[in-house]
């Protein structure tokens, strides 16, 4: 039940997002609250119903809406601060938690916001969950299952009801089992408080157990929601079209932090050159550049241009291996004879421990990120909890690789060769110099070696009736919260999102995963964390690509920006909210 679009923004290897932002900066000239922030990008904004958010572009505007109940501290990963709600306790077990409301709180309707909205909202997201939203993690910590009622018969109303209730301005969310994630999934925008009595009005769901099961799995990208928000955030909507959002800094805002600029103009531009040549001229702010190239020979250097380099990067990807190949995928003849691979070519561990050897990490980062980052031991983005920095990465040796080779399927892969094809996203240059880089590499150490490089368009290599028959993709994965698990079970364990994709099953690998995903002993999860990163190196069970700290510019009269405030969990690429930004 993961999102697509998610997915592709990480494969894209991409923390950029979709559209912000342009009008005149002529008309900004006076500064300050009566100013306008400017943001241009290249697509569209799917929805504004917190309900069904689930990618970036959606995300950074609903986040601006809409609050949650606890969000990030500052630029930590591992700290919450509260939100709409003040306080929080927890009882021994992790199985009930119970969240005091904040009061005084007012909805952009004029509604109050109260403890009836916190839990009109969760059952909403509950009941709905359908597969383009990120509900299915709410709902594997709520009801123990990951699925909605249509999926899952065994969910009822009085499930939803005993996990999600009131006692008086108190939210009583109580759990089956315990999950240390939690409160990190209650950080997610997509847990964004609605208003209930406004949501009800314009034609949503009624919250009532007579009409719960007609809203199951209902599609929310166009609803009512959507078109008409209300949400408690520092911007309210003034008007969405095809190709562009405009907010406006909400009066009404409860926050300490009032909304410095007044208007947030959101536009879709697709040109890039367009993009530049607006940015370059002041017009626009903020502006989806096309990558680090782009920065340092297009922008870095330009005057009223600022770059904020060195950034944390929350994305992980590696090339990953299938273990059997679907039948009528990349096997070519099939066998090892040099004209193909069998099926389960990849099952054998000393096959994969060839191409991980032969990839040249230093390379790539030198040529397509350069010269910034850093190799990788484990598909978990450094900058998150449970990340041990003490294990070497896997190296770049062709000594290594060569002797792996000569060991896999007893001798034949040596003796005899193979011919196997690599597919990557079409139209993604950094694919495709990573997959050129591991081609020269692994057909230098043996002339009977042969590496395909096949462009694909994306739609086609996600396509779960096609994904097992590559033999090799780019597996890549962006935080949904900030919790190892969210990761870990998402590329290593046999149920998670690959695993099935690829065929491992590995059931010293599960009990390890299963163990640090049921445990609140941090110091027990650290530990599970490395053992399972020493394992998925030896195992080799992807080609880990080295971390690319992201990067951006902005124009130098933006104030607000900085290292210090950035937080990667947040949608919106500056990492902060725009009622932390100043414009003069």
């Amino acid at each position: 039940m993961m999102n697509r679009n998610k997915i592709f923004g990480a494969v894209a290897l991409t923390t950029l997002a979709m559209t912000l932002a342009a009008c005149n900066n002529k008309e900004n000239a006076g500064g300050g609250a009566g100013s306008t922030l400017v943001i241009q990008e290249s697509a569209d904004i799917p929805t504004l119903d917190p309900g069904t958010t689930y990618d970036t572009a959606s995300g950074q505007v609903v986040e601006n809406l809409y609050e949650t109940l606890v969000g990030y501290k500052g630029n930590s990963l591992t700290e919450l601060a509260p939100v709409l709600a003040t306080e929080w306790t927890g009882n021994d077990a992790g199985t009930e938690y119970r969240f005091t409301l904040r009061e005084g709180v007012k909805f952009h309707s004029g509604n109050d916001f109260t403890c009836a909205d916190a839990e009109y909202t969760l059952r909403r997201n509950l009941v709905t969950n359908t597969a383009d939203s990120g509900n299915w993690f709410i709902a594997e910590s709520l009801l123990g299952t990951p699925a909605n009622a249509n999926d899952d018969k065994s969910i009822t109303w009085q499930r939803i009801t005993d996990a999600v209730k009131c006692d008086g301005n108190v939210l009583v969310l109580k759990l089956p089992k315990t999950d240390p994630a939690f409160l990190a999934k209650l950080a997610y925008i997509g847990q964004g408080i609605v208003d209930s009595k406004h949501a009800t009005e314009i034609g949503e769901w009624d919250g009532t157990e007579a009409t719960w099961k007609e809203a199951v799995g209902k599609d929310l990208a166009g609803s009512p929601l959507s078109q008409k928000p209300s949400g408690t955030g520092a911007y309210k909507l003034v008007g969405r079209d095809a190709s562009s959002v405009s907010a406006t800094a909400f009066d009404g805002y409860w926050g300490e932090q009032k909304p410095s600029i007044k208007n947030v103009v959101i536009q879709k531009i697709p040109e890039q050159a367009a993009r530049i040549q607006a940015f370059l001229k002041g017009d626009a702010d903020f502006i989806e550049e096309g990558g680090r190239s782009i920065i340092s020979s297009q922008l870095q250097g330009k005057p009223g241009v600022s770059v904020l380099d060195d950034l944390p990067n929350t994305t992980a990807s590696g090339f990953s291996m299938n273990e059997n190949i679907a039948k009528g995928g990349a096997l070519g003849s099939g066998k090892l004879d040099g004209q193909g691979i069998p099926a389960n070519f990849f099952s054998d561990a000393d096959v994969r421990r060839g191409f991980v050897a032969a990839f040249d990490v230093p390379t790539y980062i030198e040529q397509v990120q350069e010269g910034k980052g850093a190799p990788r031991n484990f598909l978990l983005p450094d900058s998150f909890p449970g990340y041990d920095t003490n294990i070497e990465a896997a190296a770049f040796d062709p000594e290594v690789a060569k002797a792996a080779f000569q060991r896999a399927w007893d001798g034949q892969v040596w003796e005899n060769g193979f011919s196997v094809n690599v597919s990557y996203r079409a139209g993604s240059v950094t694919q495709q110099t990573a997959m050129e880089l591991l081609k020269k590499n692994i057909e230098s150490l043996n002339p009977k070696f042969k590496l395909n490089i096949v462009a694909k368009e994306w739609s086609e290599l996600i396509k779960s009736d096609n994904a097992p028959k590559e033999a090799m993709i780019l597996s890549a994965w962006a935080p949904d919260y900030a919790d190892p698990d969210n990761f870990v079970t998402t590329f290593y364990a046999s149920t998670g999102y690959y695993g099935p994709r690829l065929n491992v099953k590995d059931t010293q690998m599960d009990a390890l995963i299963t163990e640090a995903r049921t445990t609140t002993d941090q110091a027990r999860r650290d530990d599970l964390y490395a053992q399972i990163a020493k394992r998925g190196l030896d195992q080799a069970y992807y080609v880990v690509m080295p971390a690319s700290p992201n990067v951006f510019t902005y124009r130098d009269n933006i104030g607000g920006v900085s290292e210090s405030t950035y937080n990667p969990m947040i949608a919106f690429w500056a990492g902060t909210y725009w009622k932390n930004l100043t414009k003069s």
